[in-house]
């Protein structure tokens, strides 16, 4: 995607093997990117949400893998790597699955082969995210698509979170088909929740859209329902950091709600995904899955630009007052209307997912 004009990835490799990045605790008031040296940094990165996103987190972990290889290609030291970057995030299945493929591309090769096979396999799984959302790009600009067909103006799109390229290597999940239609020419206008806490949707997803010319209207959490109820959304695209083998979505807090209003007004509910966020291990979303609990100060304080120009936090819930933080809620299956992935459009379903992608099945007790 663009910045300034400029096509733009999340992350990179730098000549001398380091990492570049995005430092998108900075954004929208500052685009600066970081760079990473070694696992410790990735793992930071990833912790402290320099880097987030389901699929980013993955390929930074990677690149994480690859810089601890560089660093020390035993087998105690890749384990210990391993470990380190596992911890980061609990709720993005990505972020093991990238892991896992490392360590299955490193474990038995001989040592002096690791390094250049791990940064081999960390490009692999970068490239391979851009065109794995570059495809689910295309099959779900056709629903978009579809709903211009048949109304007069632009079509309405509702995001939660940033599910943008911001959150992958390239395109992004929910903004693929929405850049893919802008590209076209087709008329599309984005409501973009500001999707507090963190405020992803505000300060990232209305950037992102800025930078490459999209329409779009950033709104209160709250808003979206009131939006269905008068006819002023016509489909509902997130994304998703985990989704079970029955359908069920791990994504931003508030996604659950999105999913009720949406379901009360005959709005389709669509979630896009690389297949990498199926965890086919996992049924139950609501019981199964582990949800993150982040600090209290996402919460109590909230970071803005003032109007001399300087970046300032400041704290918005009284002294005293207990903070709770749950960053991620679980849609069920059955709010879902179909999920938009790299093979097609497919039902939220155990058969559906099978079927899709029946390489990525595991057992399920």
């Amino acid at each position: 995607m663009k910045v300034n004009g400029t096509h733009t990835r999340t992350i990179w490799v730098e000549g001398d093997r380091s990492i570049g990045t995005i430092d998108q605790t900075l954004l929208p008031h500052r685009y600066a990117t970081i760079r990473l040296d070694t696992a410790e940094d990735a793992a930071r990165a990833i912790k402290t949400m320099q880097v987030r996103g389901a699929p980013l987190i993955g390929a930074t972990a990677a690149y994480g893998m690859a810089l601890a290889a560089r660093a020390d290609a035993s087998d105690a030291a890749l384990e210990r790597a391993y470990a380190l970057l596992i911890e980061t995030r609990p709720t993005a299945i990505n972020l093991k699955w990238a892991l896992d493929e490392m360590m299955g591309s490193l474990r038995n090769r001989p040592r002096e082969e690791r390094v250049a096979a791990a940064y081999r396999r960390a490009q692999e799984i970068a490239d391979e995210d851009v065109e794995i959302n570059a495809a689910i790009g295309r099959h779900g600009v056709k629903l978009i698509e579809e709903i211009a067909a048949r109304k007069a103006g632009p079509v309405n799109v509702l995001t939660h979170c940033n599910a943008g390229w911001l959150a992958a290597v390239d395109w992004g999940p929910a903004t693929s088909p929405i850049y893919q239609a802008h590209d076209k020419g087709i008329a599309v206008h984005v409501w973009v929740d500001e999707t507090r806490p963190r405020n992803q949707g505000a300060s990232l997803t209305a950037w992102e859209l800025g930078h490459h010319g999209v329409p779009h209207t950033v709104i209160a959490d709250n808003v979206g329902g009131h939006l269905m109820q008068h006819a002023q959304v016509d489909i509902v695209i997130t994304g998703t950091d985990r989704v079970t083998a029955q359908g069920d979505v791990a994504n931003k807090i508030g996604t659950y709600m999105k999913a009720l209003a949406a379901k009360d007004n005959g709005v389709p509910f669509y979630v896009a995904l690389p297949s990498t966020t199926i965890d086919f291990a996992v049924c139950d979303g609501v019981n199964e899955i582990p949800i993150e609990q982040r600090g209290a100060e996402e919460v109590a304080t909230i970071t803005g630009r003032t109007a001399d120009g300087r970046i300032e936090s400041v704290r918005i819930v009284p002294d005293g007052s207990a903070v709770a933080n749950y960053a991620f809620d679980v849609t069920p299956a059955r709010l879902v209307t179909k999920l938009i992935t790299e093979r097609g459009v497919v039902a939220a379903t155990r058969e559906a997912l099978a079927q899709a992608f029946p390489e990525r099945m595991t057992t399920v007790k």
